[in-house]
């Protein structure tokens, strides 16, 4: 029987990565493998109805910081990061932080834990976390009972939630995560679009990416956040209005994503995903993802650039 192709991505790099990093490549939307960074080399795979059998190929993609991109290279449309886990990882001590200040300053006898605002965070964005959980556990004695007052008072809790997060956020008491203002600048400087898709408060992102990446870089930078679409990730919306409103095709988008939500929110509008596990989600469900990896990672650590952003996009074939 004739061996039928099945599309790859390899990867490799010049940077000098930690023997122990692993990254999970895609394999035909379906099937992953778990390759060691430091082997770089890549799996292929041929099947039949009989057999099937692995062979190794070392066709080798340059994947360097320090490496000029040439005019030749294959270079995203747009580079869309999520913000929470992704710039910065604020849930456990930024988000959750603010979360229970406000509900301390209101008085509603409410604290999330580590644990239970893990489990939150599958619900995409603050109001609507809030909202599932009066529902699920009761409402506090001090709250309305009329749905619109509900929504008005829910509202509320999370303007002052906010105001108390920009407060940590200003202060820088929360910092960037590794690779993140390189991956950006590489973007930049490539005229590659670079924009920033949240479900947060479009406030609380605005304040991280003028902050944290500086008013020079935030001027470049687009934000999408907040209730600027209806429906929140994992529905696709927010990656297809950023798409829409820069003007690209969504499959020359490239995502960065830290969640199991985001990632289906990514797949859903037709983009690439890259995922780089924050400290909630390291033990999701990522088989989706186009590449998995632990951070983005400035030299000597660093863990992929926008040349592999690019390669993302090439389909490779073996026969």
């Amino acid at each position: 029987m004739a061996a039928t192709a099945i599309s790859i991505i390899s990867i490799s790099s010049s940077s000098p990565f930690t023997p122990k990093s692993q990254c999970f490549l895609k394999h035909n939307n379906k099937l992953h493998h778990q390759i060691p960074l430091s082997s770089f080399t890549t799996t292929a795979l041929k099947t039949s109805k009989t057999t099937t059998t692995t062979t190794l190929s070392t066709r080798r993609l340059s994947c360097s910081a320090s490496a000029s991109v040439s005019s030749s290279s294959t270079l995203p449309s747009a580079l869309l990061f999520d913000c929470d886990g992704v710039l910065v990882d604020t849930e456990k001590d930024g988000h959750r932080i603010s979360f229970n200040q406000t509900f301390q300053e209101r008085e509603l006898g409410v604290a999330w834990d580590v644990e239970l605002y893990g489990e939150l965070l599958k619900i995409g964005g603050g109001k609507e976390r809030m909202t599932a959980y009066f529902n699920k556990t009761g409402w506090p004695a001090n709250a309305p009972t009329s749905e619109q007052e509900r929504k008005e008072f829910v509202a509320s809790l999370h303007k002052q939630k906010t105001e108390l997060f920009m407060a940590l956020i200003e202060k820088k008491l929360l910092p960037l995560r590794p690779g993140v203002a390189k991956l950006i600048d590489q973007a930049l400087s490539q005229g590659v679009h670079v924009a920033v898709c949240s479900t947060s408060n479009e406030k609380a992102v605005s304040a991280i990416v003028s902050f944290l990446l500086g008013p020079e870089r935030a001027e470049k930078i687009q934000i999408f956040a907040g209730d600027v679409v209806p429906r929140k990730k994992p529905d696709p919306a927010i990656y297809l209005l950023a798409a829409s409103t820069l003007g690209v095709e969504p499959s020359r988008c490239v995502v960065v994503e830290d969640s199991a939500i985001g990632l289906a929110a990514a797949k859903g509008a037709g983009m690439k995903c890259i995922i780089t596990k924050s400290g909630y989600t390291a033990d999701e469900d990522f088989v989706d993802a186009d590449a998995v990896f632990d951070f983005i990672g400035d030299p000597p650590e660093e863990r992929f650039d926008l040349a592999f952003c690019g390669s993302l996009l090439e389909k490779q074939y073996v026969s």
